[in-house]
């Protein structure tokens, strides 16, 4: 069979659109989908290089058991079986507490996140840690407090802005929006338009900026401030708008009426005119703002995020054309968790709470090491991979080696996998119905149904299948008549009818009801997965019917089953919605109905980022004096997802990346081998000598460090990367700031 499937691209969040060919149930040849409405044709390097994550010789095809030092085949009974006796015992020992699931399908494949959550409060914990806790929650926070729910984020709207303010966000290298390099492109290149980047280094898209704000590593938050406090001292805050819409103004003027900005911008290695300029487009002009990890994971995160919110409410930016909006979505990639809500949960050892429903995979480590009664001792990790994506692999080496029980679902014997108790094959991207929901497009609402292009091999299971044999096992699943999963293979309108007449008899149906989808519409369609989207197309909210009514679909009792067929009948996905533009700060959730800028938990650590203490916490250390930029967006690199190094052969893919004038200063040359040194570790890895990068930073690119058929490629940066190096509130990792040293080998 050799016709071209149409499928997307499971390297990164945006998931551009991909047709395959397939011969030999083995992929061959990749191109972009001129039919997918989201990528219009666009792909990037990684996208065409899927067969080399789908296809290598790492990939695992039976369930596994750890006996002594080494894993035997079992099969999915037996694994079942002891998984589940396992963790029962652990439960009913130690508590809920000691339970954590750790996954939510990465880049690609976020349908088992259902089946897994659901898992996890069946047995009575609410720790659910994922990758989102490790870049994004603080962020998430910031936005919760401005809108009253935490999943109401702002957006950029790209194609009506005219200034766009790139803020530790290299676009052209790691996308964060559709189409990325042909918008940037695009948009540097049009009169019209400003395109503002602040980044320490001169990445690719400061490149093609018109301004370049070249900031001193770490001060980012000293920066904002500066900025909103130059706006309010020129007069040039948008009045109406504030008055209109904004609640709290008042309250957090004085941390900006006195601030000498104008110190600050010496601080940050800037220009004063030139920032002054920044602000003056920024509050004058059709303006927004793309923040990416270079804020999000440096110093002062959480409160970069909310000074970031502050500029744009005083702009009068949110919620308007151009300015930063609240997408639609289908279903929210997180849910709304109150820190001040008592039935919010707080790490044991750590004390932190659950932002966007999820806990941070930096404190992990301690809340398994720690000699808290409720400690974590049973780990359910799936389509992650902690000892090469998150910070501090010695911490999670040696708290993982600590667990009574570690579960892996993985696709390959990954650094993880190897330290489990058992270790289960999961369908990848291409042998399975699945999906995201990171499609943040504005106005419209996206989202695709991924057909499977390929047949499972061995004994590889959707890992939401997994999920419901050992929910089923554990007692979580009520039982379900013969004649609903008879009912499931007819009509599914009245499938529908009769899965709810069961609801209403059985009371313990609704908080277990994607595992009762899949064992009955799920057998029907082959798919824990595919079932599950059936199930949340039943239960979208009205805002989501008025969004289907303008993108063309019929609001009523049968949209849902109008939509699940359209995403069946389209694999290149469709537009399911689309948003009034005129309504956009309707969605607001906060109990004034206004964006709310009062952030009364920052305001203390926001009057602390002055210029003196900044100076301060920056000056120079002997035992550490270069900066580490740890993680570097570029072609050559996908996360954990790429374990074959063959898809690089021949080119310079993992090097550590330094000014010419620290090289000559120690003596180094271009591709000389050297050791890195820091708090947590150290690492050897290969030196490029780079005008791009500023002097007394370092850049050492993620995803590498992985070992594959027992030999190590490139350098592990997260063993350079301490865990306790983190956001005091959100927990998230400082990777864009960690201090150390550079030695000759």
């Amino acid at each position: 069979m050799t016709d071209w499937k149409k499928t997307s691209c499971a390297m990164c969040a945006q998931n551009c659109g991909l047709e395959v060919r397939v011969r030999d149930n083995r992929i061959v040849k990749v191109r972009p989908d001129r039919d997918n409405p989201r990528s219009e044709g666009y792909v990037c390097r990684k996208g065409l290089n899927i067969a080399y994550h789908q296809h290598h010789e790492d990939r695992l095809s039976h369930p596994l058991k750890r006996v002594g030092d080494r894993f035997e085949p079992i099969s999915w009974d037996q694994a079942v079986e002891e998984i589940a006796e396992r963790l029962q015992a652990i439960v009913k020992e130690h508590g809920p507490r000691s339970f954590a699931y750790m996954g939510g399908g990465g880049q690609g494949c976020n349908f088992e996140a259902a089946f897994g959550v659901r898992l996890l409060r069946g047995m009575g914990s609410r720790y659910h840690y994922s990758a989102l806790a490790q870049e994004l929650t603080g962020h998430f926070w910031a936005w919760g407090r401005a809108t009253g729910r935490q999943y109401l984020f702002g957006l950029p709207d790209h194609h009506k802005t005219d200034v766009l303010l790139a803020m530790g966000w290299n676009g052209m290298m790691s996308h964060q929006m559709p189409q990325a390099r042909r918008f940037l492109t695009k948009f540097a290149k049009d009169p019209d338009k400003v395109l503002v980047v602040v980044d320490p280094r001169r990445s690719e898209t400061a490149r093609i900026a018109d301004i370049h704000l070249a900031v001193r590593p770490g001060t980012d938050a000293l920066l904002t401030r500066a900025m909103i406090a130059i706006i309010c001292r020129e007069g040039w805050e948008n009045r109406e708008y504030i008055e209109r819409h904004v609640h709290g103004y008042e309250e957090i003027l004085p941390l900006f009426r006195d601030f000498d900005a104008r110190a600050a911008v010496e601080v940050c290695e800037l220009e004063y005119d030139q920032v002054r300029e920044v602000c003056r487009l920024m509050a004058t002009r059709k303006s927004s703002m793309h923040p990416d990890l270079g804020v999000f994971m440096n110093r002062h995160s959480t409160v970069t995020s909310c000074l970031g919110i502050i500029l744009l409410a005083v702009c009068g930016r949110i919620g308007v054309p151009g300015g930063n909006v609240i997408p639609g979505y289908l279903m929210p990639i997180g849910s709304h968790s109150d820190e001040r809500d008592p039935r919010t949960w707080r790490t044991v050892t750590t004390d932190f709470p659950a932002i966007m429903g999820t806990f941070p995979p930096n404190v992990m480590p301690e809340e398994i090491l720690s000699d808290h009664p409720e400690r974590l001792r049973a780990v359910l990790c799936s389509q992650s991979n902690p000892l090469r994506s998150y910070a501090d692999t010695t911490a999670y080496e040696e708290a993982f080696g600590r667990l009574d029980l570690l579960v892996t679902c993985e696709l390959a014997m990954t650094e993880t996998a190897a330290l489990s108790h058992y270790v289960l094959p999961a369908r990848s991207a291409y042998e399975s119905w699945d999906g995201t929901f990171f499609a943040l497009t504005y106005p419209e609402v996206y989202f695709q149904a991924r057909h499977p292009v390929l047949e499972p091999e061995g004994e590889r299971l959707e890992v939401s299948q997994f999920l419901v044999r050992l929910a089923d096992r554990l007692g979580l699943v009520p039982d379900v008549p013969d004649s609903l999963v008879e009912a499931a293979r007819g009509d599914r309108l009245r499938f529908g009818a009769a899965l709810m007449q069961y609801a209403q008899n059985e009371p313990r149906a609704l908080g277990a009801m994607p595992f009762v989808l899949a064992k009955t519409l799920g057998r029907a369609l082959g798919s824990a997965n595919l079932a599950a989207l059936w199930g949340l197309l039943q239960t979208v909210p009205a805002s989501f019917h008025e969004n289907a009514a303008r993108a063309g679909f019929t609001p009523g009792p049968a949209l849902g089953e109008e939509v699940f067929q359209a995403l069946l009948d389209h694999p290149e996905g469709i537009w399911v919605g689309r948003c009034d533009e005129e309504k956009n700060l309707e969605s607001l959730r906060t109990e004034h109905g206004r964006v709310d800028i009062t952030y009364p938990e920052m305001r203390e650590w926001i009057a602390s980022i002055t210029p003196e203490a900044e100076a301060r916490a920056l000056s120079a250390d002997g035992e550490w004096p270069l900066v580490l930029m740890a993680g570097r967006h570029m072609d050559y690199n996908a996360n954990t997802l790429m374990r074959d190094p063959a898809w690089n052969r021949g080119k310079r893919a993992c090097t550590l990346a330094m000014n010419p004038r620290d090289a000559a200063s120690l003596g180094l040359s271009d591709g000389r081998m050297v050791r890195v040194v820091t708090e947590a570790g150290e690492e050897t890895i290969e030196l490029e000598v780079t005008e791009a990068t500023r002097s007394g930073m370092i850049v050492i690119p993620h995803g590498f460090g992985l070992l594959y058929q027992g030999r190590k490629y490139g350098a592990n940066v997260n063993r350079l990367t301490k865990n306790t190096h983190r956001d005091p509130f959100a927990a998230t990792p400082l990777h864009r700031y960690v201090p150390c040293r550079v030695e000759a080998l």
